[in-house]
């Protein structure tokens, strides 16, 4: 049984492949926590997407792709945050607009690339084939979003509960609101690495949301959340060595499997007290 559990983990691309995901897992678990809480999950799928102009371009011209899916995505989200300040276009509406503006340019951006297959490992994601160098870009990112979150926890739980009564006692909501677009910019871009843009959008919602069914308070909800995404990369690592199949699909799949599990427990807790 030892050997069973040990054995994938002598391949050192499957160590550097399961702290990729970790780090990744937890940090999209934990920002995903707002992203349910302010019932913004359409828009880590919207910025998965609109990166693919920016890692066209960067493509085509040899630079990082990583810096052009970074400008990709800071220039969506601060451009939803814009166009959706004040209210005066709701803000699901400016997530619609430029998602789908983006997506298409990509998609004619990608018409001058010689092979689709070029650009499929971004598309698609390869968890086994991050190098050391992407591990310390992710850990950079990942250490400076949970640090951001950690420093304005009160402000953006706040403004997420109650944005009315924070405007009136000072905390811009609007800015909160931008804060957390940027910070779901380089999130985004990072996990594309791992899960691939079509995959991310799961990552980043799948886990909160199981975490919300079993708890309401914001902090529990983040561990919780957290420890599921952590979960399900070493299951989902261990189903793609043993099984050969796709490891990001596999560990997107063992999330939605915890979210079916929480659900079930929501439900019958739901059913006793309803009972009771």
């Amino acid at each position: 049984m030892i050997d069973w559990l040990l054995e994938p983990f002598r391949f050192s691309f499957m160590q550097t492949g399961l702290a990729a995901a970790i780090l990744v897992g937890i940090t999209c678990a934990t920002l995903g926590a707002y992203v349910v809480l302010r019932r913004m999950a359409f828009i880590g799928d919207a910025l998965a997407h609109t990166v693919l102009p920016g890692l066209v371009v960067a493509y085509l011209g040899g630079w990082s792709l990583f810096g052009g899916a970074l400008a990709a995505g800071m220039l969506t989200a601060l451009g939803i945050g814009w166009v959706s300040r004040r209210g005066a276009v709701r803000e699901d509406t400016a997530i619609g607009v430029l998602f789908t503006a983006m997506f298409a340019l990509g998609i004619l951006l990608m018409s001058r690339v010689r092979s689709f297959r070029d650009l499929s490992h971004i598309l698609f994601g390869n968890v086994l084939g991050v190098q050391t160098a992407d591990l310390a870009q992710m850990a950079a990112i990942a250490a400076g979003v949970l640090l951001t979150l950690f420093l304005l926890h009160k402000e953006l739980e706040l403004t997420s509960y109650d944005p009315i009564y924070a405007e009136v006692i000072g905390l811009s909501a609007d800015r909160m609101r931008m804060v957390l677009l940027i910070l779901l910019a380089f999130t985004v871009v990072a996990c594309i690495q791992i899960v691939g843009v079509i995959l991310t959008s799961a990552m980043l919602v799948t886990p909160a949301a199981a975490a919300a069914l079993l708890t309401n308070r914001l902090p529990r909800m983040m561990g919780l959340a957290a420890l599921i995404a952590t979960g399900s990369s070493l299951i989902g690592l261990y189903a793609s060595y043993y099984a050969d199949v796709a490891s990001g699909a596999a560990i997107v799949l063992t999330c939605t499997a915890f979210f079916g599990a929480a659900w079930l427990i929501h439900t019958l807790r739901t059913r006793g007290a309803a009972g009771g």
